[in-house]
């Protein structure tokens, strides 16, 4: 099961495992600053925050797993099969495809707060790149030196939760996965 985990000590630090039984020729993508960002329904962004994460470059255009700005700020998407939903473009929101989801944030916020709020006028479109990368169902982990959140599109709509254990799995949503924390409450590491 892949897993993210943001450690918050004298350091951040931020990390994602890849729990895959196949490969895509994943490798490291680093951004430039300058490097044009084109998103399908928003406009382009021509300036950005340098970007390096891992993932695939497929027509010029990266598309990552999970990657982490210059500024600090990191995002992992995660499988999200069973619950995920994305939506219809909506006119008055900045419509961006889920596999844009991570260069349109990392590109533009500095820290979490700014994440929120630019996700507070975004709306997650359920595109596929191309006929060889379809729409993948995830759901996101958002992670600064701070704080970290999570970022769910359900059938709901799109929820943006407070992260207090800074670590998302894949399924299930992430209020049962905070819920599941009760079966470890015994859990110490003291010597038995």
């Amino acid at each position: 099961m892949c897993t993210s985990i943001s450690f918050l000590t004298k350091n951040h630090y931020f990390g994602r495992n890849l729990d895959m039984d196949f490969s895509y020729g994943e490798k490291v993508i680093v951004t430039p600053r300058k490097y044009p960002l084109n998103f399908r329904m928003a406009n382009e962004l021509k300036e950005h925050f340098a970007i390096i994460g891992m993932g695939i470059v497929e027509d010029d255009y990266p598309l990552y797993y999970d990657a982490t700005n210059e500024k600090g700020l990191s995002i992992a998407g995660l499988n999200f099969p069973v619950s995920a939903v994305y939506y219809e473009p909506v006119n008055d929101k900045n419509n961006i495809g889920a596999f844009e989801l991570i260069p349109w944030i990392l590109g533009q916020c500095a820290s979490v707060n700014e994440a929120r709020d630019l996700l507070m006028n975004t709306n997650i479109v359920g595109n596929d790149f191309n006929e060889k990368y379809k729409n993948t169902p995830l759901h996101w982990m958002i992670s600064d030196k701070d704080y970290s959140i999570t970022l769910e599109c359900v059938q709901e709509g799109m929820q943006i939760y407070y992260n207090p254990v800074h670590t998302l799995t894949n399924n299930p949503e992430f209020p049962m996965q905070i819920f599941n924390l009760n079966n470890y409450i015994n859990l110490t590491r003291e010597e038995p």
